[in-house]
């Protein structure tokens, strides 16, 4: 499968390089280009790619709102591409609100060329790029600034059984779902069936969403999740 892409960047030179590089893979194709999250997002909606590289402080609309308008896209737009986003700081409160608005990851932008690859493809394959110990930390640093999603996070986790509270726990310390298979000692398919009940209980966009109400519901502790 060919992965199609939009790159949205306002620096010419960093939008143009990732490109380059994106479109050098026989497994991805580059579609379209934007220097701001206003045009980012008309691109989008012409294109329709699968993954949307996304760049977090832009003019005209930042990465945060033209995310918000890809993932929550109004009547009668029924595409919604994955979204990465891209960020110069690691602890940046833009990047925890995308998480939260349905991003699937994120990646600074001075990361090797291999691992902007690879990011590319695990998102276009559905998983959320939360491997990085970065990713929680940029988390856990918000959560503990913010105990009042904490609460509304807790009363969302109230509907979930035992198992489901527990696959969760595991799925935010980073373990893959055949790893929690083998630390439950079940089948693979019986935890993608818990992901999917997860998903669709919590309202959850995917992954990366529901590591999110898992550190904000107290369910996984900021620092205990390595």
């Amino acid at each position: 499968m060919v992965v199609r892409v939009v790159v949205v960047d306002d620096q010419d030179m960093v939008r143009s390089g990732i490109a380059a590089l994106l479109s050098a893979q026989s497994d991805i194709d580059v579609v379209g280009e934007a220097p701001d999250g206003r045009r980012g997002v008309e691109v989008c909606r012409s294109t329709h790619p699968d993954v949307v590289l996304m760049d977090i402080r832009m003019p005209e609309m930042d990465g945060l709102e033209a995310a918000r308008r890809l993932l929550d896209p109004p009547p009668g737009v029924t595409h919604r591409p994955k979204v990465l986003m891209l960020t110069t700081f690691d602890l940046d409160d833009y990047v925890y609100e995308t998480l939260r608005a349905g991003a699937s990851g994120f990646l600074l932008k001075d990361a090797p060329v291999a691992e902007l690859v690879q990011a590319v493809r695990v998102i276009a394959a559905g998983d959320a790029l939360l491997a990085p110990s970065v990713t929680r930390r940029l988390i856990e640093d918000v959560t503990r600034r913010r105990p009042q999603a904490g609460r509304r996070a807790r009363l969302r986790l109230n509907g979930l059984t035992p198992r489901e509270t527990e696959v969760l726990g595991l799925v935010a310390r980073g373990l893959s779902n055949t790893e929690i298979a083998g630390t439950l000692v079940v089948a693979e398919q019986t935890v993608k069936t818990h992901m999917t009940r997860l998903i669709a209980k919590l309202g959850a966009r995917d992954r990366a969403q529901l590591v999110v109400l898992a550190y904000e519901s107290g369910l996984v502790v900021p620092g205990s999740a390595g």
